[in-house]
Parts: structure tokens; C-alpha cells; sequence
């Protein structure tokens, strides 16, 4: 299983599959090989939207920001 959490409040945002995970990874910025974190903004979400994001994902990462204008999030194997 695969958990994303808001790093900047710890708190945890759902379970995603592999499937969306390749798609972040495929979408997102990596730092590094092992990176496991990715800073998100309302314009990020949108691009990831015109890229076919998965609805559930989108809304996930949505419901996660609330009402802030960015976030970083994080995603872990458990």
C-alpha cells in the first residue's frame, strides 16, 4: 500500500495505487532517484489535471491543500 501525507502538517492524505504513483512520478519533479516528496501548487494540480490525472488522485491532493496555495507531500510503501 502507498500513503501520501501533507509534509507540512503530517497529516496523512489517503492510500494511492501503484498506477497513480507512476503517474506522480511521471508528472512530477524528482530531486533524486529516492525522492519521496513533491511540492504541489493550485497551478500544479490543474497541469496535472490537463495531463489525465486519475480523479480520485486529483481530489485526494485537492482535499489535502484545503485552502492553502501549495503543499508538499510525501509518499511511503507501508
Amino acid at each position: 500500500m502507498i500513503v501520501l501525507t501533507n509534509k507540512d502538517t503530517g497529516i496523512e492524505l489517503g492510500r494511492i495505487t501503484e498506477a497513480q504513483l507512476q503517474f506522480l512520478v511521471d508528472q512530477l519533479e524528482e530531486e533524486s532517484p529516492t525522492d519521496t516528496d513533491y511540492w504541489l501548487n493550485r497551478a500544479e494540480l490543474e497541469i496535472l489535471k490537463e495531463n489525465g490525472a486519475d480523479p480520485e488522485l486529483l481530489a485526494l491532493l485537492e482535499q489535502g491543500m484545503g485552502e492553502a496555495d501549495d503543499m508538499e507531500v510525501s509518499w511511503e510503501r507501508r
